[in-house]
């Protein structure tokens, strides 16, 4: 009676353990790689004067000089100015 596995089952079995290893930390990688990246910022209106605080989610890099550029244009669109970035936080 013969009650060993065969090498050619181990060795398939090794194959997929290391695939699906593989892929999971692939997609690990790539959900950290997704993170959100949140800037705090502080802007203002001019007629009626008004202040503002707020967080937005930014796109691309998670760096002060890229939130300061989508701000900008963000905001003027909604009649604000942004004043100034406070922090970029990457979750």
């Amino acid at each position: 009676m013969y009650s060993g596995v065969p090498s050619v089952m181990l060795r398939s079995m090794r194959q997929h353990f290391i695939l699906a290893a593989l892929t999971g930390l692939i997609a690990f990688g790539a959900g950290a790689a997704d993170a959100a990246c949140y800037a705090e910022y502080k802007a203002k209106r001019d007629t009626p004067f008004e202040l503002y605080y707020s967080v937005a989610q930014i796109s691309g890099p998670c760096t002060m000089a890229s939130a300061r550029a989508q701000l900008t244009s963000r905001l003027a669109s909604q009649g604000l100015t942004l004043l100034k970035v406070l922090s970029v936080k990457q979750q």
